[in-house]
């Protein structure tokens, strides 16, 4: 076993004291190093202890939002910057899904924070040098991508890039590649089965051991875990980050949640109730802060990610774990009919029918009342037991139409299956 992977292992069973202390200094270490040429923290941080005594102190400093790291007039260079541009020698980009793409710079340094906290990942998939691991994504500046790369190499194990290849292709070079290890989105998973399947492919022949998912929630489903496992014969890791923060959960395990990194990330909860510091298994929104990234440092951030938190005081991994994974987003959380309906709640139902091949949610109003109504296509073609069971479920009745073979968007990232058309 590597120095490393006993850090990690160290790490991840400290005291919850222990671990609070270790987090305190590495703070206090950044906020010294930012504050005075990092602009955007100059400014928040102003008026403000420029050294916490207690972790406790963390929750006294103003939250960063998105909106905030965005370059007005839609220039290149990210408000977060603590060093002069040229010191900065990686360029990535949000996929733009929830507005205009945000710019990422990172500096070696903090890029090497990413291929770090990445071993985590990798060590809850049980990866090592044997392995070949296949990535599923287009070679562009999706950073997902990029630091699964360096990660792997710096695992010691063969990378295959599958960027610019249809799905067929991609499908021949895991089985040419002998590849044993999948990275992907869980629904461009689900998209290769049904390709495969389609091509009288014997998905479950061709080695794929692990496949480690990101990009939305899924990997914590278990319907969609269900799913993927059935179809591949392998085992399903989540992974869940952000371009803006970086690598910050993995799966736990046994595979219904997620570990925050808490050797490098200072973790909040804020309940969607009442807005202050959440009880453990409340519904609230994650808020993060890095502490190894300080060429492009966020503190405080609202990530909008809505999870369920707990606290583990024994076992292998005691970082906190998020209950069920990322549950879904604070801006696509519903209330219909007073009802509180996240779309990875759907999710979950519509995939534990194994004959619903692909789905769509839409939102939309009735005079005064917002509803859903979903789309399905159905090899069964009998969506009225579908919608039995929603209304079992989640307490609601919800519309379910058949829709024609093959006739809803397949994605090869994210899944865009819920669309909005009420106003406002």
């Amino acid at each position: 076993m590597s120095s490393s992977r006993e850090q990690r292992l160290r790490m991840a069973t400290l005291d919850r004291a222990t671990l609070e202390q270790w987090q305190l200094e590495r703070l206090n270490r950044l906020i010294a190093r930012v504050g005075a040429t990092n602009r955007l923290y100059a400014h928040k941080l102003s008026g403000h202890p420029h050294q916490l005594e207690t972790i406790a102190e963390l929750s006294e400093l103003p939250f960063t939002t998105k909106d905030e790291l965005l370059p007005p007039g839609g220039k290149s260079r990210p408000t977060n910057l603590t060093f002069d541009e040229h010191e900065y020698s990686r360029f990535h980009q949000t996929s733009g899904t929830r507005g205009r793409p945000m710019p990422v710079f990172d500096t070696p340094e903090d890029w090497q924070s990413w291929v770090s906290i990445w071993q985590y990942v990798l060590d809850a998939a049980e990866i090592d040098s044997r392995d070949r691991a296949l990535l599923a994504f287009s070679f562009g500046p999706f950073i997902g991508f990029w630091s699964a790369f360096d990660a792997l190499i710096a695992r010691g194990a063969m990378v295959i890039p599958g960027g610019g290849l249809s799905s067929r292709a991609r499908l021949d070079l895991i089985e040419r590649s002998g590849a044993t290890v999948l990275l992907c989105t869980p629904t461009y998973a689900l998209r290769l089965a049904e390709v495969a399947r389609e091509q009288q492919v014997p998905i479950a022949r061709l080695g794929i051991r692990k496949i480690i998912v990101a990009g939305e929630p899924g990997g914590s489903v278990p319907a969609v875990r269900q799913r993927i496992e059935e179809a591949w014969h392998a085992t399903v890791v989540d992974h869940a980050g952000a371009s803006e923060i970086g690598p910050w959960g993995f799966g736990d395990a046994n595979g219904s949640g997620l570990h925050v990194a808490e050797s490098d990330f200072i973790a909040e909860f804020l309940s969607v109730e009442s807005g202050e510091h959440a009880a453990e298994g409340e519904l609230s929104q994650l808020v993060l802060t890095t502490l190894s990234r300080p060429g492009a440092p966020v503190i405080r951030y609202r990530t909008g990610d809505l999870v369920r938190p707990r606290w583990p005081v024994d076992g292998s991994c005691r970082f906190v774990r998020l209950e069920g994974g990322v549950l879904g987003r604070a801006d696509d959380m519903l209330v219909i009919r007073g009802v509180n309906i996240f779309p990875s709640s759907v999710d979950q139902i519509l995939r534990s029918f194994p004959e619903v091949v692909e789905y769509r949610i839409t939102a939309r109003k009735r005079g005064s009342m917002d509803e859903l109504f979903i789309e399905a296509e159905d090899r069964l073609s009998q969506p009225a037991r579908i919608a039995r069971e929603l209304e079992k479920q989640l307490g609601l009745k919800i519309e379910v139409a058949l829709a024609p073979p093959a006739s809803l968007p397949r994605f090869e990232g994210k899944g865009h299956r819920f669309v909005d058309q009420r106003e406002g």
